[in-house]
C-alpha cells in the first residue's frame, strides 16, 4: 500500500479539538513540514499539544501556539518557549509540566494499551499534587496515567512508501514512542525510497505504525 501523500492533505486530518503528539526534542527529529502544514494549511483550533519541550522560537509549534490554536500544553521543557511560560503562569492548568523519563513512560504506556503505571519520580514534589499514592516495596510511588493522540506528527529519516521508517541517532527521541500512540500517524522524512528498499534490520519504525508519509520540505 502506497501511503505517500502531501502535507496539507495528511494535516486535513486535524481537526477541532484534537490532542496532537509532535515528536523531537528542540530542533532535533521536530517535524517541521508536517507542524508548518498545520499552520498554513488547517484552521483546527482548540488542540491539546504533546511535546517534550512544546517548540522553540525555531520551530513552527511557536507559531501554531501565537495563533492562539492551542489550549492545553503536556510537556518536559517549556524554557525556550515563552507563549507556553506565560500560559503556564496565567492559567496553570493549561500548561502540565511532566518529568522527562515519566512523559516518555507515558506515551510509551499509551501505545501498549497499558492505562497506567507506579513511578516515584515526583514524590514529594508538585508532580504529585491530585495524584494517587502507593506504597510498593517499601517505595512511594504515583500513579501516572497513559498518554494517547488522535494524531502524532512524527519526522524520520528515511520512509518507504508503505510507511516503514529509519530513524537516524538521537532523531529517535519521542518519535519513535509516538507512532505506537495515535489514531493517526504522519510521518515526514527527508528521503523516501521504494517499498524493500530499507534493510528489514534497520526498520526503526513499522509501516503498521503509520499511516502517511510525507516528504520533508528542507
Amino acid at each position: 500500500m502506497n501511503k505517500l501523500t502531501t502535507a496539507a492533505q495528511a494535516i486535513a486530518r486535524v481537526k477541532d479539538g484534537d490532542t496532537l503528539l509532535i515528536g523531537g526534542f528542540l530542533q532535533v527529529g521536530s517535524p517541521e513540514t508536517l507542524v508548518g502544514a498545520l499552520l498554513a494549511a488547517s484552521t483546527a483550533k482548540d488542540l491539546t499539544i504533546i511535546s517534550d519541550d512544546s517548540g522553540t522560537a525555531c520551530t513552527n509549534t511557536i507559531k501554531v501556539m501565537q495563533q492562539g490554536r492551542v489550549k492545553k500544553v503536556y510537556a518536559s521543557y517549556i524554557g525556550a518557549n515563552p507563549l507556553t511560560q506565560k500560559m503556564l503562569l496565567e492559567d496553570p492548568a493549561s500548561v502540565e509540566l511532566i518529568p522527562q523519563g515519566t512523559l516518555a513512560e507515558r506515551i510509551r504506556a499509551g501505545g501498549a494499551g497499558i492505562r497506567g503505571f507506579y513511578t516515584p519520580t515526583g514524590v514529594g514534589t508538585v508532580v504529585e499534587q491530585g495524584k494517587e499514592k502507593r506504597l510498593i516495596g517499601g517505595v512511594e510511588c504515583l500513579l501516572e496515567e497513559a498518554i494517547r493522540g488522535n494524531v502524532a506528527l512524527i519526522r524520520a529519516t528515511v520512509a518507504d512508501k508503505a510507511g516503514n521508517l529509519f530513524l537516524r541517532g538521537t532523531t529517535k527521541n519521542f518519535n519513535t514512542l509516538m507512532a505506537r500512540a495515535a489514531d493517526y500517524v504522519v510521518a515526514e522524512a527527508q528521503k523516501i525510497v521504494e517499498i524493500g528498499e530499507i534493510d528489514p534490520e534497520l526498520v526503526t519504525v513499522p509501516g503498521i505504525f503509520v499511516d502517511a508519509v510525507v516528504p520533508s520540505e528542507g
